[in-house]
């Protein structure tokens, strides 16, 4: 039973598509806003909340500081982070649509006692649909295939069936373990990587962070599915990518600082790494001027991996409204981000 109180305030903030911002595209404006009408047929599968909750829906910063001001619940991507302690007096919790919170960083902003949680889960699904396409894609030499369709190449490449390759998943959480777990399904030993080493579902092996250098040459295939912060940015640079086969593929559905796109750009032009596909940048859209454009052997996705353009709004609020039923009963929230991590 949900304890009996006074009406939590939830501010949604929703933002319009601009150059350069989230969302990225116009089109995403509609996958990603968070309507009144989303939002009633949401709770009706939280018998009694509707009671609890009074919900204002606002657009960009238009009504942020009144509303705010008596604000116990925001949900939102971003949000003007100066003096939030005084804008929001009383200001609890703030559940983030994304699962990368990169864009918040330093979270020195945020008030005391207030929670940040993420939407980590919703998006697995899609992703490991998307990680095993691409890795799929990679062994039978789509890359190439489509390097060749533009430069009006006809070249036969075979490939075998993709049993007994190693997959190494750099970051094998809700994203990377959905994609490794259908990839290892295939026949494929998948080697996880992650801080504590600790196994993982859909991994054959798991190793820590400090052991990357050991596996990468064991590498066929390379997916990288972790969240931006001050321990991955870079953590794929120019001497890594060395150690890799010539022959191997790379995957990234999570954040483009990563890896050294310029470095795996001249290791794919002078062929020395068989193929990649991107789906993360910064920033995104890509310039029409960038190099990736014309790097061979590249597809590039448009940061499409994990988002499910019918269900990410639904899937989204479920989480939050089942958030908001620990929330209104005192209970520890689910996802919460640990702010000197940064995840």
């Amino acid at each position: 039973m949900i304890e009996k109180k006074l009406k939590i305030k939830v501010h949604i903030k929703n933002n319009r598509w601009a150059d350069g911002s989230f969302p990225n595209t116009p089109d995403g404006e509609a996958v990603f806003t968070i309507t009144r009408k989303r939002f009633a047929e949401a709770i009706k599968k939280f018998e009694g909340m509707d009671q609890h909750l009074d919900t204002f829906v606002d657009w960009d910063t238009d009504n942020f500081n009144s509303s705010m001001a008596d604000t116990d619940v925001l949900l939102t991507w971003d949000l003007p982070m100066k003096n939030l302690a005084q804008v929001a007096p009383n200001l609890k919790w703030i559940h983030c649509i994304g699962a990368g919170v990169e864009h918040m960083l330093p979270m020195d902003w945020i008030p005391n006692g207030v929670v940040l949680t993420n939407n980590k889960g919703v998006h697995a699904a899609k992703a490991g649909e998307f990680g095993l396409m691409s890795i799929l894609m990679l062994h039978s030499h789509m890359p190439a295939v489509v390097t060749n369709q533009r430069l009006k190449v006809y070249d036969s490449l075979y490939a075998s069936p993709i049993a007994g390759k190693t997959l190494v998943v750099i970051g094998p959480g809700s994203l990377g373990g959905a994609a490794a777990k259908k990839v290892q399904a295939l026949g494929v030993h998948v080697i996880g990587v992650n801080r504590s080493g600790r196994g993982v579902d859909g991994c054959d092996e798991v190793v820590m962070t400090d052991q990357l250098d050991k596996v990468l040459p064991r590498a066929d295939y390379l997916l990288t599915a972790t969240p931006d912060t001050p321990e991955t940015r870079g953590l794929l640079n120019r001497r890594r990518l060395n150690l890799m086969k010539k022959t191997a593929g790379i995957v990234n559905i999570g954040r483009a600082a990563l890896i050294d796109y310029v470095a795996l750009c001249d290791k794919l032009d002078e062929g020395s790494l068989r193929g990649a596909i991107l789906d993360v940048f910064d920033p995104e859209p890509i310039a029409k001027s960038s190099r990736l454009w014309h790097t061979k052997n590249l597809i590039i996705t448009p940061h499409i991996s994990a988002d499910d353009g019918d269900g990410y709004v639904p899937m989204t609020l479920e989480l939050f409204l089942r958030n908001m039923q620990l929330f209104l009963t005192h209970k520890p929230l689910l996802n919460p981000i640990q702010s000197e991590r940064g995840y």
